[in-house]
């Protein structure tokens, strides 16, 4: 199937590793001129070299800390200048660290939501005046299973991703007459370095080895095996499509099935 978005320019944050590199290396294999984020430029610069490689596409490299508001500002006006507006957003930053009530510190709640809330919040607001002069648009935000079924011991990530939820629904209910479509992909557990370390702070917490913790995990997967992250490129390729111009204001989730609720 053609998607329709070859030449788009697309920005994907945090895109060196898991479930972003997925994301940007697909929309880089269908075509799209991609620019990707991640706080260190030269690793960053050397991935953009290397997905360029192998998919054809322009795909340059930029740092960013998404934390910050000055470095978001920057990453939007570096592309801008190099490459254009972007037309497709794809929103992403790496967990905060785990924690319960009991555990958590005050003033992590802060970091926690400037990373995985007013990140997003920030770079959608950079790209939606251009989107809306062109009436087209497709913004994707990487969050995860847990807005439906919170996840123990990661309290801030559940709270963060939870309140980004409220705010994509709210803002794609505004943009769908502007043919401007705001979605969510909520991946379950996928092979990447952040599940990785989930897993050593699990076997390290409840004295097991990683070895057992990957086997509980795999049990409560109905398809058996972890996603790969190329599965979750693919889907957020599609929801970048001309062919997803109807969806909007949904949380996909990717989860093999994991998810136990009706709706």
């Amino acid at each position: 199937m053609d998607l329709g978005i070859r030449g788009k320019i697309a920005l994907v944050a945090a895109a060196t590793r898991g479930l972003g590199l997925a994301c940007a290396t697909q929309l880089a294999a269908e075509g799209c001129r991609v620019a990707i984020c991640a706080r260190d430029k030269d690793s960053t610069e050397q991935v953009a070299k290397d997905m360029s490689s192998q998919t054809g596409s322009d795909v340059r490299g930029f740092g960013s800390d998404v934390s910050r508001v000055e470095e978001i500002e920057a990453l939007l006006s570096a592309v801008r200048q190099s490459m254009g507006n972007p037309e497709i957003l794809v929103t992403n930053a790496g967990g905060p660290p785990p924690g319960t009530f009991e555990s958590t510190d005050l003033k992590d709640y802060g970091d926690a939501l400037q990373l995985n809330l007013m990140s997003a919040v920030r770079l959608i607001h950079g790209v939606v005046p251009a989107m809306k002069t062109r009436a087209w648009g497709r913004i994707i935000a990487i969050t995860s299973i847990s807005v439906k079924q919170p996840i123990g011991n990661l309290l801030l990530s559940n709270m963060a991703r939870a309140g980004l939820t409220g705010f994509l629904k709210t803002v794609a209910t505004e943009l769908a007459p502007l043919g401007i479509t705001v979605n969510a992909l909520l991946p379950g557990i996928h092979k990447t370095s952040r599940v990785d370390q989930l897993i050593h702070d699990r076997s390290v917490r409840e004295n097991k080895s990683e070895s057992q913790i990957h086997a509980e995990m795999i049990e409560t997967i109905p398809c058996n095996k972890m996603g790969d992250p190329s599965d979750f490129g693919a889907a957020a390729a599609f929801l970048s499509s001309v062919h997803a111009r109807y969806i909007t204001g949904q949380n996909l989730l990717v989860d093999g099935g994991s998810y136990k609720g009706l709706l």
